[in-house]
């Protein structure tokens, strides 16, 4: 299976990606949402030994396959580690027709303009021509919205389409995530000006670039369809945004061609101290309502 299957299978947009990505910083409360105590790791290599097993017990799972979880989202430390004695990303593709991405971003900045733009990544080209070459298929990088301020939303669009246009020469898919916080007051308000300037940037693409975007589940139903339709764009998908899972499929039923790409909504009810066929069993019922969400439209 080639590179054009890898993209007709996103493109059909007929199941979810998967945010395996939580980081550094995020780690520590995957792993306590998970029954891991921070007690039970001394150091960080512990704590990514610990976090990997998590990830390996996720993707072995029997309905994590392609057939419903189109894609995966990895950390760094993920994509250099293996999965049953095979690369991790070749392992994702090559044994569960799930789509390999790489999560890139080093962070965020300080806030500025209510928005925290993302932090800088001297090494991405290096980055990027290693996670070609374990096969990768795309990156994914996230920065913040905190108000529905014009001059921050544009500077925070910009930034996002400027490194994606570094990742494309590269030869991969950049997820854009320009995240808008869902507990501001305004969110509605900066969803708009949001929309408005990712078309702006997608208008002035030349034809043979694309792009993904991934966006909060908006306020507004189907705000986004004008993207979703775009000829730059593969696909549009949704972050929960620490929505439960309940209410981030809710919105997410009602948004016409996007799909899921949860992280701690996927996770959400599972346990370390699961039996295998209790962590499969609840698994597999998030799949299929997370998988049901997302092809609703």
């Amino acid at each position: 299976m080639s590179y054009q299957d890898q993209r007709d299978l996103i493109h059909a947009g007929q199941g979810f990606i998967a945010a395996l990505d939580q980081s550094g910083g995020s780690t520590p409360k995957a792993l306590a949402a998970y029954g891991v105590d921070a007690a039970a790791f001394s150091s960080d290599a512990e704590m990514f030994d610990m976090i990997h097993a998590m990830r390996s017990r996720i993707v072995h799972a029997p309905d994590f396959t392609g057939a419903k979880v189109v894609g995966a989202i990895l950390f760094e430390d993920t994509m250099d580690r293996e999965f049953v004695g095979q690369s991790a990303p070749q392992y994702l593709w090559q044994q569960r027709g799930v789509v390999p991405f790489l999560k890139v971003d080093k962070g965020l900045q300080d806030t500025a303009d209510d928005v925290q733009l993302l932090k800088p990544m001297p090494d991405l080209d290096a980055l990027l021509q290693r996670a070609a070459a374990l096969g990768v298929f795309g990156t994914k990088m996230r920065s913040v919205i905190h108000g529905a301020n014009p001059t921050g939303i544009y500077q925070i669009v910009a930034q996002q389409f400027e490194i994606g246009a570094q990742i494309i020469a590269q030869g991969l898919i950049p997820i854009l995530e320009p995240e808008v916080s869902i507990t501001i007051s305004d969110k509605a308000e900066a969803e708009n000006l949001l929309c408005d300037a990712i078309l702006n940037h997608l208008d002035a693409l030349p034809a043979d670039q694309t792009v993904m975007l991934k966006l909060t589940l908006p306020e507004t139903a189907n705000l986004y369809s004008r993207l979703c339709q775009h000829p730059r764009v593969l696909s549009v998908v949704a972050l929960s945004g620490g929505y439960s899972r309940a209410e981030a499929n809710a919105r997410l039923s009602q948004n016409s061609k996007m799909i899921a790409s949860f992280s701690r909504a996927l996770t959400e009810g599972l346990s370390a101290q699961q039996s295998d066929a209790q962590f499969n069993q609840t698994l597999s019922q998030t799949i299929d309502e997370i998988y049901r969400a997302s092809i609703a439209g």
